[in-house]
């Protein structure tokens, strides 16, 4: 008796001397491995596919931004011709001309071109050099609309013809519809190519969710065996995918930000120079505002967003197959 008690003590010794394991070291293993090679491949994709559609947005903006300034610009002004005629002092012409267009209400500005003035507005086509003095080249008048208002452009046409028959008013209506077209097809398009990068982003979530689950199935198994829903099992596949996409965001986001912020820059050194007049005269200062920026960081968000919404879908219908 005595030496069974002892027995029994001796065993009860050696369960209380078992070391215990701590309960933050039982679990320290993701249930979804976070290093795996398709877990980094997605990360690339989602990276990749930010990227193009931060590239595409950014230059939307642009090119929106461009436009709208273009149209303010254009729209502010007002071109007259006065055409040289037989008979005519084209001088006087074009004297009577502004102080016509001066007397009409709205106008802010008048400036008539001189004689070398137009000449060099032809250099560009016809060269250096040229005599003007046997071509009929009409005289040029710019005249500034003062902003907000509503020029009547009827009664500025009248105006300008009785004081000289051979005079016609350009307010530049056809330029400016044509200018909105482009940027109406521009945007189109950038959304078309942002819905065919959403499209693809999915397409690989979805391929990257089945593989994982698939990768994953004896966990599954025996996480369905010890009572676990697939509400559980799901939201860990879901935090691990809505990680990897935030992970692909913020580098596809951040890479496009500094592209453009690169671009600032290298338009800032040639500014001044023929090329950079003509980027400029094209794009602006090819620089994107505050918004802009704004306007990318929430993409790179919705892109994480989108990515880990399919994954949660494609999880489910997963997991229904594995039920």
């Amino acid at each position: 008796m005595s030496r069974s008690g002892d027995e029994h003590g001796a065993l009860m010794d050696l369960g209380h001397d078992t070391p215990q394991v701590p309960a933050k070291a039982r679990n320290t293993s993701p249930i979804v491995p976070r290093g795996s090679i398709a877990g980094r491949a997605l990360v690339a994709v989602v990276a990749i596919m930010t990227f193009l559609a931060s590239i595409t947005t950014g230059a939307v903006l642009l090119i929106s931004a461009s436009a709208s300034e273009w149209q303010s610009e254009v729209a502010s002004e007002i071109t007259i011709q006065v055409k040289p005629m037989g008979g005519r002092d084209l001088e006087r012409d074009t004297l009577a001309v502004a102080d016509a267009v001066r007397a009409q209400p709205g106008i802010v500005e008048v400036r008539p071109y001189t004689k070398a003035e137009s000449a060099s507005l032809l250099e560009p086509w016809l060269g250096t050099g040229l005599s003007l003095d046997d071509l009929p080249v009409p005289r040029v008048i710019i005249a500034r609309v003062s902003p907000g208002t509503a020029l009547d452009i009827a009664g500025l046409r009248n105006r300008v013809t009785q004081a000289v028959p051979n005079s016609s008013v350009d307010d530049h209506r056809a330029w400016i519809e044509r200018m909105r077209s482009m940027t109406s097809a521009t945007v189109l398009a950038g959304l078309g190519i942002l819905a065919l990068v959403i499209i693809a982003t999915i397409i690989s979530v979805s391929f990257a969710t089945r593989g994982a689950m698939a990768a994953n199935r004896p966990i599954v198994e025996v996480l369905h065996f010890v009572g676990a829903g697939d509400r559980f099992i799901a939201n860990r596949f879901f935090r691990h995918f809505l990680r990897l996409g935030l992970q692909g965001g913020v580098i596809g986001g951040g890479a496009a930000m500094l592209a453009f912020g690169f671009s600032e820059s290298v338009a800032s050194w040639f500014s001044g120079t023929p090329v950079g007049d003509q980027f400029a005269a094209l794009l602006g200062t090819f620089s994107l505002r505050p918004s802009g920026y704004f306007a990318l960081a929430v993409q790179a968000a919705l892109i994480a967003g989108i990515t880990a919404w399919a994954s949660r879908r494609t999880l489910f219908s997963t997991l229904n197959d594995i039920d």
